[in-house]
């Protein structure tokens, strides 16, 4: 056969393949294999078996070849081959020796330069080394070796950046805490063309800064303008309506407890995009926050319709469940979501809360302990864990578990407010003080009715320090947020009352009353500051009375 003939047939395997057509593509490849046995014609046809999922028939195809050993697109593709059969142990042997240090750097030098001289390969190509790096890291992942497999996605995405799937693994999984996401990202080194990329992946790591340092980097990314990180102004034109970023911008509303915003971008993205994933689980969590049980209902109903194998379509069933307070069930869904994806995070955490809100906290604690293991740079389990602790008053164990939260994700305000509620539990009232203080601080956006209770809390701890004019400028700022609460407007008549303030005291007591009228506590002080104003003085008695009874 001439050459020329040879040459179309192999165009023929190449438009086979991109249109899909996978069992003639294996049948002209094996032809012009046999012909040429050309070590590129071979691995034309590995590739046509691969992609028709003839794994075990492609992996003895590349293992028969002596190339296997020195050609490390054949090593590679033998390891996808066995990836693909589930044989991780085989995979890493096949990937070669290699070591990797606690930063994510390449130790073994010979394997990274020969790996380096893959690259002179089409424009744009993905390093070799980042991608072998990523399948080492799958395979660990696939072993349970978690710590080996958080090394080489970070080796990954060091080697080449343009790997999005490395750091999408990072990420997902949460294996890095706050400080390391940030420090991996400042160690990539992107082209001069890749400033866009730089700015996005910064949107996709946790998002606890200040609202307008976050804002400015999604500002950067929508803008029209060209400037010096951009000069493809078409590429920032698309991004403007980009359904990736606007779903980081979702799940940033959502950390920042502005739910509503949240659930109504999400909403316009899911009628553009039905069934991007992302989108769905940011969603699902607004729409718990805000009790849309219907909506719930609708999504779970349709997930499961279209996607019955997916972790995501059983943690809505639970959602709903959980959001109408059936708990049980709840429990048995969120238990399926994990047995299908065993790195959900999210379904872990819903597993541990539906057993929580039934007060059945060893269940609780073993599913929050479970996600602690898993997802190491994940801060809420040890979170949950703490609160657990302090539902059973174990003061000193929440603490530390609140403390261990803190060094994972030390810019969450929520830690800072558990950290204050648990020093107001053990009447260390200054210490309570600093820590609510701190909460609001770390606060990224303007204050919301989610942190009304924080700033009771702040007042709460001010009135037990006798630092009462403080206290009550919180209380009437908690006012602002939020009209409803009845430890707010209980604890601004106390304080009055402290104060001798007897008109003003009885005024919120009664306030305190229209929401809860069989108060105990609101009931008798009231009785009291009726009687101390008739008498216009101070009976000695009300602190004494009143002192256990307030927290």
């Amino acid at each position: 056969m001439r050459e020329e003939d040879i040459e179309r047939l192999r165009g023929v395997v190449r438009d086979c393949v991109s249109k899909h057509l996978y069992s003639s593509a294996i049948f002209f490849a094996d032809k012009v294999a046999a012909i040429t046995s050309d070590p590129a014609d071979i691995y034309m046809q590995a590739q046509a078996l691969y992609l028709g999922r003839h794994y075990r028939r492609a992996f003895h195809l590349l293992n028969a070849s002596q190339i296997v050993l020195r050609d490390l697109r054949f090593r590679y593709l033998a390891a996808k081959c066995l990836e693909e059969l589930k044989e991780w142990d085989q995979c890493l042997l096949m990937l070669g020796d290699a070591k990797v240090d606690e930063h994510g750097n390449i130790t073994d030098t010979r394997e990274c330069n020969s790996m380096y001289l893959d690259k002179d390969g089409e424009d744009r190509e993905i390093n070799i080394l980042s991608a072998i790096c990523f399948l080492r890291g799958k395979a660990y992942e696939a072993l349970e070796n978690h710590a080996q497999a958080r090394l080489w996605y970070k080796a990954a995405i060091k080697a080449d950046p343009l790997c999005y799937e490395a750091l999408e693994c990072l990420i997902e999984n949460h294996m890095l805490t706050c400080d390391e996401e940030r420090t991996l990202l400042s160690y990539l080194q992107f082209g001069p063309e890749d400033g866009w990329l730089s700015s996005f992946y910064s949107c996709l790591i946790k998002k606890y800064d200040k609202e307008n340092v976050v804002e400015a980097k999604f500002r950067e990314l929508e803008q029209s303008e060209p400037n010096t990180k951009f000069s493809d102004k078409s590429v920032l034109c698309t991004l403007k309506a980009n359904t990736d970023l606007l779903a980081c911008k979702a799940e940033y509303y959502h950390q920042c407890g502005e739910y509503q915003k949240c659930f109504e971008l999400t909403s316009e993205l899911l009628e553009k995009d039905p069934f991007h994933l992302k989108c769905t689980l940011v969603h699902l969590a607004a729409a718990m926050e805000l009790g849309h049980s219907n909506e719930l209902y609708l999504m779970a109903c349709n997930l499961v319709k279209d996607y019955p194998q997916k972790a995501l379509s059983w943690f809505a069933v639970g959602c709903y469940y959980y959001c109408i307070k059936k708990y049980d069930q709840a429990r048995r869904y969120f238990s399926k979501a994990t047995s299908l994806d065993g790195t959900f995070a999210s379904a872990w955490i819903g597993y541990g809360n539906a057993y929580a809100a039934q007060e059945e906290g060893d269940h609780a604690m073993s599913a929050y302990r479970t996600a602690a293991r898993l997802f190491p740079g994940y801060h809420l389990p040890t979170l949950y864990i703490g609160m657990e602790y302090m539902r059973t008053h174990s003061f000193k164990l929440a603490e530390q578990f609140f403390m261990q939260a803190k060094s994972i994700c030390p810019s969450d305000p929520l830690v800072y407010n558990e950290l204050g509620v648990v020093a107001y539990h053990m009447k260390e009232y200054k210490k309570a003080v600093q820590w609510f203080e701190k909460t609001l601080a770390h606060i990224p956006s303007s204050l919301s009715e989610m942190w009304e209770s924080t700033i009771t809390n702040l007042a709460h701890s001010l009135r037990k320090l006798k630092r009462c004019n403080e206290a009550i400028a919180y209380y009437e700022r908690a006012l602002a947020l939020s009209t409803r609460s009845l430890s707010t407007y209980a604890g601004l008549a106390y304080t009055y009352h402290l104060q001798n303030n007897y008109t003003a005291a009885i005024t919120y007591y009664h306030k305190a009353l229209w929401f809860k009228p069989d108060d105990q506590f609101c009931t008798e002080m009231l009785t009291l500051a009726l009687a101390d104003e008739s008498r216009h003085g101070i009976d000695p008695i009300v602190e004494s009375r009143s002192g256990g009874l307030f927290i």
